[in-house]
């Protein structure tokens, strides 16, 4: 069964790293397994349920890991000073996942989203700390649909994928599969599936059937 495509496999680590300025600007990392709250200390139903569920720490502990690296990024957008507010409503949103009927399916697609948007607007973040939990966005050039593809990826047990193009975005879990590193999914419009077998990519999206996609050129 494979678990994690070949161009992510050397992404996987044991353990995640939460980045403070100091340890920024001194390149050193280290390790801290712990999330961003005193989880013997958790009051928010959220909080409780991420620090019993193994993909949900280690989904905040790499969502950490990405704020403290943006915020020592003078050039990300948008600026630290706005990041920081915007991780105060973010924390909000995520703690209104307990009032949804899947609260943690909410959680994932909301660090997932936060992933994308963190990695998206800071180069420091996107940089290769080995105990990195994430990988994107890659942008994905999809036949009959006009938009790029943008997936960025929570590399943990089960794997995760949030897609984004145009106006739409949908968070993908992973699932089993022999042939391929598969992402499946559903909305209010329909069934999702992305899969990935070394540079064939299926992207499949209700009402357009499945496209083949091929990763865009970096740089």
């Amino acid at each position: 069964m494979k678990m994690v495509a070949p161009l992510l496999a050397s992404l996987l680590a044991a353990s995640a790293c939460a980045i403070t300025s100091t340890c920024a600007s001194a390149g050193t990392f280290p390790t801290i397994l712990n999330t961003s709250f005193d989880c013997a200390r958790a009051s928010a139903s959220i909080e409780k349920l991420i620090c019993r569920d193994p993909q949900l720490k280690r989904m905040e502990i790499e969502l950490t890991r990405l704020y403290r690296l943006v915020l020592t990024d003078d050039h990300s957008v948008p600026r630290p000073d706005k990041v920081e507010a915007e991780q105060r409503f973010w924390v909000l949103e995520r703690n209104a996942c307990a009032s949804e009927a899947e609260p943690k399916a909410c959680t994932i697609r909301s660090y997932a989203e936060r992933a994308f948007q963190l990695r998206q607007g800071s180069a420091i973040a996107r940089t290769k700390d080995p105990s990195r939990m994430t990988e994107g966005p890659v942008a994905f050039r999809c036949e009959r649909l006009n938009a790029l593809v943008a997936a960025t990826y929570f590399t943990i047990e089960p794997g995760v994928v949030y897609l984004k193009w145009a106006n739409a975005s949908v968070t993908l879990s992973q699932v089993p599969s022999d042939y391929a590193t598969l992402y499946t999914g559903k909305d209010s419009k329909g069934s999702y599936s992305f899969s990935q077998n070394g540079a064939d990519v299926l992207l499949q999206i209700p009402g357009s059937g499945t496209l083949r996609c091929m990763a865009e050129p970096v740089g």
